[in-house]
């Protein structure tokens, strides 16, 4: 009987270790980002971010002894190409979770895949649309874009500036900002005087300016990524434009001063991350010892700073490992334990999730910034 009782013992000590070893094991967390192609100074920054973060959680034994490994894959911007990388990454890779893709098209286009096959997806785009209204398996880390909107025009209301031109990108974030803007703005007393439209690939942007130009509007609104918005800035320096140019939170990365040129970009104004200028905010912030660490640790990783782009990733890898830590490393288990985030102080903002809202950042999650020198100053 003593003999049984051993051998029952033991096994039940085996079963548990192996139980737990299970339990433990490695979750496969997907990444979908443009690395390359028009959108790469989104997609590369997120690329690096992920991998920073998998490899040092890992150094330090995981999420509750569970180790992570990151699967990415470069989508080059192309919403075809991120469809067919989302079905390899869950079909092929099983992945438990999905973090990018980087642009709004590209995540319209893999949202049906996600919502079909049940896997937790966490986008690096803006477009209001991914996540209003709420789908079950969608969540997105950067602010609303009408959340970008609405900070533009309460500026502009404290200048009395009433009258505004704009000028979109026709790709899903210009016409989705463009959408928002013209709502706003019919709500809160604007006029919009004109309402100008350029490619995702053109060079040259003067015929829509000098368009404008001759209008008169309080203000220039442009909303779209780079390279456009760069051109833009360009073309308002060389047509001698001094309308008061605003542009999107998409190009709120030092990549933009660069493309467009210090002595082109003076003045222009934008809402942006906190990270952009963390140095500035009282210390009692509750996002600045974060975005000090993140930026710090960027720079030790790549010789570069940290940009809000890449923030977007660690957004959605907190996002995650709460949910693993809260909640267990099953695809459904991580997209509940998501939607429970409260008050999870991040690199975009605080986050508060709930059923009816997948993107859970306010108005708090933007500063309002002036491009001075080269650089950036924090609009008062």
């Amino acid at each position: 009987m003593k003999k049984l009782i051993a051998v029952c013992s033991v096994m039940c000590i085996g079963l548990l270790s192996a139980t737990a070893a299970l339990a433990a094991g490695t979750v496969k967390i997907g990444g979908l980002f443009a690395v390359t192609g028009p959108a790469a100074f989104l997609g590369e920054p997120e690329k690096k971010t992920l991998e920073m973060l998998v490899n040092e959680t890992n150094a330090k034994g995981g999420v509750n002894g569970i180790k992570l490994e990151a699967v990415i894959y470069d989508t080059g911007g192309d919403a075809t190409k991120a469809v067919q990388l989302a079905t390899k990454l869950i079909r092929d890779d099983k992945v438990a979770v999905i973090i990018g893709p980087s642009t709004t098209g590209e995540s319209m286009a893999v949202i049906p895949l996600v919502e079909k096959e049940k896997v937790p997806l966490i986008s690096c785009a803006a477009g209001i649309k991914i996540t209003d209204p709420a789908r079950k398996w969608v969540f997105k880390t950067p602010a609303n874009d009408h959340v970008a909107a609405e900070k533009i025009l309460n500026h502009m209301a404290k200048q009395k500036q009433k009258t505004i031109a704009l000028l979109t990108v026709t790709d899903g974030f210009g016409a989705s900002g463009r959408e928002q803007i013209k709502t706003l703005a019919a709500q809160k007393g604007f006029r919009i005087v004109a309402d100008e439209v350029y490619g995702p690939k053109d060079t040259d942007m003067s015929a829509q300016l000098t368009k404008i130009r001759g209008i008169k509007p309080d203000a220039i609104i442009c909303w779209g990524t780079n390279p456009g918005p760069a051109v833009i800035t360009k073309n308002v320096k060389q047509l001698g434009i001094k309308t008061p140019l605003y542009m999107s939170h998409g190009v709120a990365s030092k990549k933009y001063i660069e493309l467009a040129g210090a002595d082109a970009a003076e003045g222009v104004m934008l809402p942006a991350g906190k990270l952009a200028i963390y140095d500035m905010l009282p210390k009692n912030d509750p996002q600045v010892k974060l975005l000090r660490d993140y930026d710090r640790a960027y720079k030790k990783n790549f010789n570069v700073e940290a940009s809000t782009f890449g923030g977007y990733a660690y957004d959605a890898f907190l996002l995650v490992t709460g949910a693993l830590k809260k909640n267990g490393s099953r695809a459904e288990q991580i997209r509940n334990g998501i939607e429970q985030a409260n008050k999870l102080v991040s690199i975009s903002g605080i986050f508060t999730m709930s059923p009816k809202d997948h993107n859970g950042l306010s108005l708090s999650a933007f500063e309002m910034v002036k491009i001075v020198k080269g650089d950036w100053s924090l609009v008062k």
